[in-house]
């Protein structure tokens, strides 16, 4: 094993962000690399080790290198030079959370590279072989601080054979995080001490100075993916599926650290993860429509066809349908290049009828059928008329499955086809390169009808990374939360491709006023603004789209009162028609839910009293 590390020569080197609160600093000694980040003043991450091994002894040998030196040859990298550049710029997203988002930071650029022949313990002159150059780039904003370790282009096309990061994040003693070991299941806070496997990631953290903390990964695209264990008490390090075989130019993903005073900031924020992402890709996006979608449970024509008209007059975009249409998923001898010969229906035709209501189709394919198929599907599927691919089952994890399953969104856009990727893949930012990559799953959502503690951590892990396909659910009986919470899912969970009524038929719908709420709300907005919250425990989460805003307040375990501080979205003194979905349980209606109007000034504050696992929905409307 190679580690490229550093000498003690050199001074340390630091970056702030710019507005001065975050202090990234890197330091050299005893031939390894560490850094650490302050935030406002305060310690955030302490002294954590940084670096990553490198297993070259094939491609050593080949250059005619003895092995007994090849020990040496990354701990005497010296830092070269270090540059310091700031980036302010701002972009426009096909669709999103925020219509605008700022691209500002400044960054730090460490230059390493071997010692000149003098200081090589061997005695080759390797700036004239150009191997094991590697910088470090390091970017703060106000939103976060990212860091990745990038292999400029050499001219022997440096071979890396990469078998791991010593990449680490040390926290002051009493942080706790909220830990689960899969992308779908249930968090718990654990201090961070004695975890019995790796941990998830995004990780939130809570710092005994009372700041809080997140970790991220973003642009992983051709990488082994990280989640997050234990080297000892109060550090956690990056643990990767496996190792990484790439050929420089190449660039790690990036290691994403956010912090704030208030839970909600770390929401608030989130846009780094797409900022640390390439711009779009796909030259021509008019084909990309996110929306709502209804799940045809039941695959057969009579069905779709209620789903079709359920679609339509509930004002989603689109119908789905999900597994099996093509066959048993499972089995590598079901084709998805045609409708199961059990089935009454023909995609075409389904297609056809679909759009002559103003919805377009989305179907379910199992990687099973993707990963043999997907060159002859996607021409086929064109001429079908269908709108997207629900991807099933992907793989996750080693460096091949990543750059295939990232290889199939770009193949789909070629086609004009959008994409939602279910089961472990967990978002990295990528959909800003490839927008067709509309959602994904990775998340315990209602397939697992979770309580109201799960579903108020979520907001503050899985969904600061991107948008998650949670499958709202409302009538379904086993619900575990008030439809009053559920209601609000459609504003606080993103997703620009929402599925709605999940587990529900068309004929369980008995015209419940509140669900107007659900009707009128889109699915990507202007402008998005997480107020307050607590993870577990409650939040309210604000959305504008036109002059409308759109807020969502889901509560935890235990009842509570809230006060909203509608100044902090709503223009002041400006006057307002406010909606409010709220329970009632004393409501003889099936779901309970009441509909209020008011007429309100912005700036005023809003009572809510929210039963445990209860919640409401609001819209807010400019009054003439």
């Amino acid at each position: 094993m190679l580690m490229f590390s550093l000498t003690s020569r050199g001074e340390n080197q630091s970056v702030s962000s710019p507005n001065g609160k975050y202090t990234f600093e890197f330091i050299q000694e005893g031939g390894r690399m560490y850094y650490k980040v302050d935030y406002d003043g305060k310690d955030a991450i302490l002294r954590s080790e940084m670096g990553i091994e490198i297993d070259n002894t094939l491609f050593e040998s080949a250059l005619g290198i003895p092995r007994d030196t090849t020990k040496y040859w990354c701990e005497n990298l010296v830092l070269r030079s270090a540059e310091t550049t700031e980036t302010d710029e701002s972009w426009t997203p096909i669709y999103g959370e925020n219509s605008k988002i700022r691209d500002h930071y400044n960054q730090l650029t460490l230059h390493f590279g071997k010692g000149a022949k003098e200081n090589s313990q061997d005695g080759y002159d390797f700036d004239k072989r150009q191997c094991y150059m590697m910088d470090i780039e390091v970017r703060a904003y106000n939103e976060g601080v990212a860091f990745r370790y990038h292999f400029p282009e050499t001219s022997n096309g440096l071979f890396l054979n990469i078998r791991g990061e010593r990449t680490q994040f040390s926290f002051p003693a009493g942080t706790k995080a909220l830990y689960e070991e899969w992308a779908q299941g249930q968090y718990e806070w654990r201090e961070l001490m004695n975890w019995p496997n790796e941990c998830e990631r995004p990780l939130f953290l809570k710092l005994a100075n009372g700041l809080n903390a997140a970790l991220l990964e973003a642009r992983m695209i051709d990488y082994s993916r990280g989640k997050f264990k234990l080297v000892s008490d109060n550090v956690i390090g990056v643990s990767m599926f496996d190792g990484a075989e790439v050929i420089s130019p190449y660039s790690t993903p990036w290691r994403v650290i956010m912090i704030g005073e208030r839970a909600v900031d770390i929401i608030n924020n989130k846009d780094i993860v797409l900022n640390l992402n390439d711009p779009c890709k796909i030259a021509d996006t008019r084909f990309i429509r996110p929306g709502k979608v209804y799940r045809c449970g039941k695959l057969n024509r009579d069905y779709i066809m209620k789903g079709i008209s359920f679609a339509e007059h509930e004002k989603m975009q689109f119908i789905e349908l999900d597994a099996r249409w093509y066959g048993p998923e499972m089995q590598v001898s079901s084709s998805a290049l045609a409708v199961s010969p059990e089935r009454d229906f023909t995609i075409s035709e389904v297609c056809d009828s679909a759009r002559n209501h103003g919805l377009g189709v989305w179907v379910y394919v199992n990687q099973r059928a993707l990963y043999r198929q997907i060159d002859s599907i996607l021409p086929l599927y064109k001429e079908w008329g269908v709108s997207g691919i629900k991807f099933g089952f992907v793989q996750v994890g080693n460096q091949m499955w990543s750059e295939w399953l990232h290889d199939a969104v770009r193949k789909c856009a070629d086609y004009g086809i959008m994409v939602d990727i279910h089961d472990e893949y967990r978002p990295t930012g990528v959909s800003r390169t490839y927008p067709n990559l509309l959602t994904q799953e990775g998340i315990g959502g209602n397939e697992e009808m979770p309580d109201a503690w799960h579903n108020l951590v979520l907001p503050f892990t899985r969904f600061i990374c991107g948008p998650a396909d949670y499958t709202l659910s409302y009538y379904c009986n086993r619900i575990q939360n008030t439809r009053g919470h559920q209601l609000a899912m459609a504003a606080v969970y993103y997703s620009p491709l929402q599925f709605m009524f999940w587990y529900d038929d068309p004929w369980l719908y008995d015209g419940g006023e509140e669900l107007e709420f659900w009707r009128n709300i889109p699915t990507v907005f202007d402008k998005s603004v997480a107020l307050e919250g607590e993870p577990g425990e409650y939040i309210v989460q604000a959305r504008q789209s036109g002059d409308v805003w759109f807020v969502g307040v889901m509560n935890g375990l235990e009842s509570r009162t809230i006060s909203i501080d509608t100044s902090k979205f709503l223009k002041k003194g400006k006057k307002y028609l406010m909606m409010t979905y709220s329970d009632d349980p004393s409501l003889a209606t099936r779901s309970k839910v009441a509909t209020q109007t008011t007429a309100i000034k912005g700036g005023k504050n809003i009572k809510l009293d929210l039963l445990a696992s209860g919640g409401a929905a609001l819209t807010f409307k400019i009054s003439e």
